[in-house]
């Protein structure tokens, strides 16, 4: 890619979209943490109106029965918790212009590496899915399995845009110098985002198991919902012990090999630092009755270290490469 000015638009559009994707993350964890799931009992619309109403005497005095008949029996207006599901909704929507953009931007690379161009489409068709399984996570009235589905879409579309930014910059990452770093590094990072992916799918299903306890308890006596938690949150609590010693392991290798400062070596501290916060978060959780606040910011935080992680993998992938004659020319 011989225009330089096209390949840095291109990043920051896809450093923007990657921003805006786990700004939805973050807003669909406070949206289930609030409850405001079904805020909005159809789709695409909401309440039957393009733009949700604010009050419920804008709805017809008969909605409760109307939406019972299509099997929400207890659909009960509130306001707040309508306008987060429908921000929510308009979050999703604005990711997919970005990525549209982010196609367009793409479509030049197709001269010098198609690889880029049809990334940055499956990365949309992605999204495309993802909509449409937010209309099934409705349809199926919050449906966990459904639920934990779309999570992990959205971390696969996190990394498809991660690598394909990466890919649109190899020149610039194959000038690291990572030679000092043992090469098993690579694989110890494999299986640090495998484990990171199960402590996601083990933390989704402690969060299903939350929001039921909170159902029975109609969402008080919240200082009795720790005590009614399944195994799988002992699991979930004692998988963090193994998280944190892989992850310091990677950092000091990490640091240790690389000039401080330098992107590698920041990136790991970063990569460290997040795992040291999400395990503190979890700690509040489980002291402190299960503060709705915390469960999205916890959720977030374990997104943005499995996205770290790819994010070094890539630049050791990449810094380990000789640079092509393609490279080289452009």
């Amino acid at each position: 890619m011989k225009d330089s000015q096209l390949v840095r638009r291109f990043r920051r559009l896809g450093v923007l979209t990657i921003f805006a994707v786990y700004i939805l993350i973050l807003v669909g964890g406070i949206v289930r943490a609030s409850g405001a799931g079904m805020g909005c009992p159809d789709w695409p619309t909401c309440f039957g109106q393009w733009v949700p109403p604010t009050s419920e005497s804008q709805l017809p005095t008969n909605y409760n029965e109307i939406y019972a008949d299509l099997g929400y029996a207890t659909t009960a207006f509130n306001p707040v918790k309508t306008w987060t599901e429908y921000l929510n909704r308009l979050t999703g929507i604005t990711i997919g212009f970005l990525i549209l953009l982010t196609v367009i931007y793409a479509a030049p690379f197709l001269k010098d590496d198609k690889a880029v161009f049809y990334i940055a489409l499956s990365a949309f068709l992605l999204v495309a899915f993802q909509g449409w399984l937010g209309s099934a996570v409705v349809a199926s009235n919050l449906k966990p399995a459904i639920i934990t589905v779309h999570m992990l879409v959205a971390l696969v579309i996190v990394a498809l845009l991660i690598y394909d930014i990466a890919r649109s910059q190899r020149t610039t990452l194959q000038g690291i110098d990572s030679s000092a770093i043992p090469g098993r590094i690579r694989i110890v990072l494999i299986v640090a985002m495998a484990i990171t992916l199960l402590q996601v799918i083990l933390g989704t299903q402690v969060r299903e198991a939350v929001d039921t306890i909170a159902q029975a308890h109609q969402f008080g006596d919240r200082h009795l919902w720790r005590d009614e938690l399944p195994i799988v949150f002992y699991v979930h609590r004692s998988f963090s012990i193994a998280i944190l010693l892989i992850n310091l392991w990677l950092a000091w290798k990490i640091v240790r090999s690389v000039n401080r400062g330098s992107l590698l070596s920041s990136s790991a501290l970063s990569l460290i630092s997040l795992v040291v916060i999400a395990i503190a978060t979890g700690k509040i959780m489980d002291s402190f009755d299960i503060p709705a606040f915390i469960q999205p910011v916890h959720l977030f935080l374990a997104t943005l270290i499995f996205g770290l992680q790819f994010f070094i993998y890539i630049m050791l992938r990449y810094s380990a490469d000789e640079p092509s004659v393609e490279s080289l020319r452009s």
